[in-house]
């Protein structure tokens, strides 16, 4: 909601200046969210009646003017407008006034003519963005005042923040009615006087859905002067309200949305055939709105139409078949009151968001209708004549809003605030917010809400009321008081945090990306699973739920390497929500339960190393990424009992993908490079590597425990043993770990070898094994019969042979 101050002014004038009513607004919960000034800044621009307008002897498109700016003479003044005519004001800007962007008036000579300053436009004053022409100024001003003084320029917009419950406040009345509610004073009345009926001309309403409009107000206006233009006070106060202006007719509905939150609707009475019906859409019923495009109704939404089809979608936006344009002489003025029930949603639906359905989905006063009316009716008579015709209700009251009343304790009062507002206080507040209230008994009152505030529904709403009207800045602070208690040990987030620790120190950056996703990228990465798609999306691109945290890393790291972050490692810990799988059953199969699982998810990108003198660069690989998951298993307390096996992922590049098991062979995550042409199809240039740990399927380890050192040497054996291509590490050492038992205290692979002395389709590794007894000293025949045993099941499982 943003709006003039001034105009607020006309209807309330607090004794506070800009700054004091900003805070005071937004200390009472309605947020203001800017102060913008109206006009940027310029000075010497006066009002200039043309006196004359002569050809330029040496120029076509100019003119020579002669303009009285209320000095002692007449000014010569050329000008290039092709509106400039006698008789009419305009802006001057004399010899030295500046305007905005630092363009200083001089003077000057134009093809041989001095000029003694410039006729200004609309943009030229920043008044606009674009304008034809000069800007008109009211005939009774007088030259030589100033332009910021005749259009009230040293003025400011206020825009407001407004939370869904209070659309009491989606007009300058209800601002108004506020600030006179904080600050005990009176407001202007908003009552508009009853235009009588001069022509007995109506049109017909039926009203199909009285639950979705209760109320539905129509009247015909014949005669407008089409062409008639907006007077330059509406003008101006819909621009520093945001909008532009359209025309009298519609600048007086958009003027009373403004100031008393009244959305209304005016349709060309000569292509309005027959009656006008308010029913449901059905299914598939198209509609071309005034804003050119063609949409698929559904039968949940509410429309106006005639007998031939739909003129408006209520509440949301008018079509073009029946809009005003500058030839309309005849309208149908319709003001109505739409449930919100009936509203809401259908616009974002539709892929709209329109200041009505604004208006209309978060609730208008139902009794404001024939107010607004008279008030529109009257305004359009004065602007651009005509005749108007009675006024055609369609009313259904049972199905229109009730306020019941709300009951009001004292004691309640003072347990909720931890103060006491005196009773007289509580009264005067309430009424002064509109509310009807009656006292039963010592500190109980029953408050009957206003019509115009849908938010009042229980005590608690009566109390926040209270509250800020009293101020929250008057309420006392006091210590809170709690019993302290140690709370048992969550083992779940402490895996969490220490998980989060690893990769901060290993280089990565935590995210946190969205639950919604774009559908399209997620079906790339995730093709298995099918997503749980929102009802009402706030965008395209965010509409599904997540089946992998891959899909917000993905766009999160394009985001950093469009902005020349050459290096990029990011992980995340949150949820995904997997469970309904796509089924090749035509009929469907039915979905499973959606589940909510914890993960961390990685993505690395560039180089394995930042920049640096002391090691040659290299990308990122497979391997790097696995040591960092590595890791983390190991960090989780599950290192020894996870693995890895190479598996196809429909997202990962074939030949660089595994899946991540544990010691049950149960699948607990992914890692791998992403596949080249995923990679191509989402705009990555390089290699770029994932991984992914469910860490609701990741067993929690055993407590620790202190286990004593040994007070006996260790013992250590290399071994250089010949084995296929095709064995693992993992299976290596898996083999070897089984064989000598729990006198293995170490393992570790140093060196793998192919060449010379190792036939084709064999590799030499190197393994050092530590050995160590806690009661006793090993002897070099414990140890030999131990490493024959390890060589001797290697060669039965994996058909090793140790390297001569």
């Amino acid at each position: 909601m943003k709006f003039s101050e001034q105009w607020l002014r006309e209807w309330v004038d607090p004794p506070l200046d800009t700054k004091a009513l900003v805070a005071q607004l937004t200390m009472a919960g309605i947020e203001v969210e800017a102060v913008e000034p109206v006009a940027a800044e310029f000075n010497g621009v006066v009002v200039g009646r043309v006196e004359a307008v002569e050809p330029h002897p040496q120029a076509d498109r100019l003119r020579v003017c002669r303009v009285d700016v209320g000095a002692d003479a007449p000014l010569t003044i050329v000008c290039g407008a092709a509106n400039v005519a006698p008789g009419m004001c305009v802006p001057a800007a004399l010899v030295g006034a500046r305007l905005p962007g630092g363009l200083t008036i001089s003077r000057a000579k134009l093809r041989g003519v001095e000029s003694f300053g410039m006729l200004c436009s609309a943009k030229e004053l920043g008044l606009a963005e674009t304008s034809e022409g000069l800007l008109p100024l009211p005939a009774c001003a007088k030259p030589g005042v100033d332009v910021r003084e005749l259009l009230a320029l040293d003025d400011v917009s206020l825009e407001l923040s407004l939370t869904p419950n209070r659309s009491d406040c989606l007009g300058i009345a209800g601002i108004a009615r506020e600030i006179a509610a904080l600050n005990r004073i009176d407001m202007k009345t908003a009552r508009a006087a009853e235009v009588p009926a001069a022509i007995d001309v109506a049109v017909k309403i039926e009203v199909a859905t009285p639950e979705a409009c209760p109320r539905y107000l129509g009247r015909v206006i014949r005669g407008i002067d089409p062409a008639a233009e907006s007077p330059l006070w509406l003008r101006e106060r819909l621009r520093r309200s945001g909008l532009r202006s359209l025309g009298p007719v519609v600048d007086v509905t958009n003027y009373l949305l403004l100031e008393l939150g009244q959305p209304m609707h005016a349709f060309d009475l000569a292509r309005i055939d027959g009656g006008i019906r308010v029913r449901q859409a059905e299914n598939g019923e198209t509609f071309t709105s005034l804003d050119g495009q063609t949409l698929a109704l559904r039968d949940d939404m509410l429309v106006v139409a005639n007998h031939q089809g739909v003129l408006a979608l209520a509440g949301i936006i008018g079509g073009a078949q029946s809009a005003v344009n500058a030839e309309t002489t005849s309208i149908l003025l319709e003001c109505a009151f739409f449930a919100p029930a009936a509203i809401t949603g259908r616009a974002r639906r539709l892929g709209l968001h329109t200041e009505s359905s604004h208006r209309f989905e978060r609730g208008v006063d139902p009794e404001l209708q024939a107010q607004a009316m008279e008030r529109a009716t009257q305004l359009i008579l004065d602007i651009a004549g005509g005749e108007a015709g009675p006024v055609v209700a369609a009313m259904n009251a049972e199905f229109l809003p009730c306020r019941s009343a709300v009951m009001l304790r004292a004691a309640r009062l003072e347990r909720l605030l931890g103060y006491r507002i005196p009773a007289a206080e509580v009264q005067d507040i309430l009424v002064r917010l509109g509310m009807r209230v009656e006292a039963e008994g010592d500190g109980v009152w029953q408050v009957t809400p206003p019509s115009f505030r849908f938010d009042i529904a229980i005590e608690a709403d009566l109390i926040e009321e209270l509250a800020r009207v009293h101020g929250y800045e008057r309420l006392p602070s006091h210590r809170p008081s709690s019993r302290l208690e140690i709370r048992a040990h969550d083992a779940h987030l402490e895996r969490v945090r220490r998980g989060r620790h690893l990769l901060a120190d290993r280089g990565y950056q935590e995210v946190i990306t969205y639950s919604f996703v774009d559908a399209g990228i997620q079906r790339l990465l995730d093709p298995v699973h099918e997503s749980l798609a929102l009802a009402n999306p706030l965008a395209a691109d965010i509409a599904v739920m997540r089946t992998s945290l891959w899909t917000g890393l993905i766009q999160a790291g394009l985001h950093n390497l469009k902005r020349q972050q050459a290096r990029v490692r990011l992980f995340e810990y949150g949820r995904r929500y997997t469970g309904a799988l796509r089924s090749d059953d035509e009929s469907g199969a039915p979905l499973e339960q959606i589940k909510e699982e914890a993960i961390f998810a990685g993505i690395a990108i560039g180089t394995a190393y930042p920049e640096q003198w002391g090691l040659p660069g290299r990308g990122v690989d497979f391997y790097d990424v696995k040591a960092d998951v590595d890791a983390l298993l190991e960090d989780l307390g599950r290192g020894h009992a996870c693995g890895f096996e190479a598996a196809m992922h429909p997202a990962l590049h074939p030949g660089q993908s595994a899946r991540i098991l544990d010691s049950s062979a149960r699948e607990i995550g992914w890692l791998g490079a992403l596949h080249p042409e995923t990679a191509d199809a989402l705009g990555f240039g390089q290699s770029v590597f994932v991984f992914e740990l469910n860490l609701d399927t990741i067993e929690s380890p055993k407590d620790p425990s202190f286990t004593e050192l040994s007070k006996f040497p260790s013992v250590r054996r290399d071994l250089a043993i010949i084995v296929d291509e095709c064995v693992t590490a993992a299976e290596l050492d898996a083999c070897v770990r089984d064989s000598a038992g729990n006198l293995l205290q170490g393992l570790h692979l140093f060196d793998i070898y192919r060449g010379k002395g190792v036939d084709s389709g064999k590799k030499s590794i190197a393994l050092g094994l530590t050995l160590q007894d806690f009661s006793r000293t090993l002897t070099d025949v414990e140890v030999d019969a131990l490493i024959e045993g390890v060589l001797k099941q290697l060669h039965i499982k994996l058909r090793a042979t140790l390297r001569e």
